[in-house]
């Protein structure tokens, strides 16, 4: 099997890391300074259980040096970035290929193939002029969600954060347990991160998205983590508020989760040492990824007819921070990091 990390940042740069490791025919796409230094001092994972000692040798290649075609393609991209690149995607693709899509957020595809009332409804936030649509084949497209922290802390260099919920959640679009999906998740299960073929694909993606879409808007604007969010007094109020809302408009599309906000919000309490995607981009100056992971959830209780007025809040003051960020090249640091 001949693999392609399409990305290779925090998580698609761990992903193809492992497989390397593993003896697998894996390459990673990279850009500038992450390029340089994959290619001159390999790719070293620090963490107390999943790291690895040695730098691990990789694969590594420009945009456009790619020598398709690939059976596998993991886009290591953010939502946002995909859709400048699908294109590409799809011509590198062999036949019979699969795209695996590991995004936080909701998927553009999210009403196609299943029993719905808003069954091939396209979310405008998330392909706004119908390129995914168009370009990215819809049999080749494996959904995924990752539970790993990983950041990086220089190129070349990722700092994994252990946790007995590490794992990758996968499924095909129409949610069939299909020999492909269960070929992928041995491959990465044998190289280190447990996968798993779930039933119900967009339910794992809600499970997710219920955390991403409270802690990373909230730690980027405050430029804090979770844990010292959740230390403020007037904090519980407004995260298990947005979180209540996520669950409704959930609920709204059929989706039922046995979670519960005020425990979700306690378990904040503490963690210090993460640094969510979005608190990330804010401090290398990258604007933020909050269409699928905030403004697709707006769309879609627009569409069921569910209010959300603490996510709308959250969602216009992380868009205005977003918007300088892109305008002006700002990078926001802390004083202590």
């Amino acid at each position: 099997m001949r693999i392609l990390i399409y990305g290779a940042g925090a998580i698609g740069g761990y992903i193809g890391g492992i497989l390397a490791a593993d003896g697998k025919d894996v390459t990673l796409v990279a850009r500038g300074a992450q390029h340089a230094a994959l290619s001159q001092g390999g790719l070293r994972l620090e963490g107390p259980k999943s790291g690895r000692p040695e730098p691990i040798r990789v694969k590594v290649c420009q945009p456009g040096e790619e020598k398709p075609p690939y059976d596998l393609i993991i886009v290591g991209l953010k939502s946002h970035q995909i859709e400048a690149v699908a294109p590409r995607l799809a011509e590198m693709l062999a036949k019979d290929g699969a795209l695996l899509m590991p995004q936080n957020g909701l998927p553009w595809w999210y009403f196609d193939r299943i029993d719905s009332p808003l069954k091939g409804t396209r979310l405008a936030t998330l392909d706004p002029q119908g390129t995914l649509a168009k370009h990215l084949p819809l049999d080749a497209i494996v959904g995924a969600v990752i539970y790993k922290p990983v950041t990086m802390v220089v190129p070349g260099h990722l700092k994994l954060v252990d946790q007995p919920t590490d794992h990758l959640d996968i499924g095909e679009v129409d949610d069939r347990r299909s020999p492909r999906a269960e070929a992928i998740a041995a491959l990465l299960t044998a190289a280190g991160l447990r996968t798993d073929v779930v039933p119900d694909i967009r339910k794992a993606k809600w499970a997710k998205l219920l955390i991403n879409m409270v802690w990373n808007p909230l730690c980027a604007i405050t430029q804090s983590a979770q844990g010292h969010v959740a230390d403020h007094p007037r904090a519980e109020a407004l995260v298990t508020g947005v979180m209540r809302e996520g669950l409704a408009i959930a609920a709204s599309v059929g989706v039922k989760l046995d979670i519960d906000p005020v425990k979700m919000f306690a378990n904040a309490k503490g963690k210090y040492d993460q640094q969510p995607s979005m608190l990330q981009d804010v401090r290398v100056g990258r604007a933020l990824e909050l269409d699928a992971i905030v403004n697709a959830v707006l769309e879609m209780g627009q569409l069921t007819k569910v209010p959300a007025p603490n996510l709308q809040v959250v969602a216009a003051v992380a868009g205005i921070l977003s918007q300088r960020i892109a305008a002006d090249g700002v990078a926001f640091r802390p004083v202590k990091v």
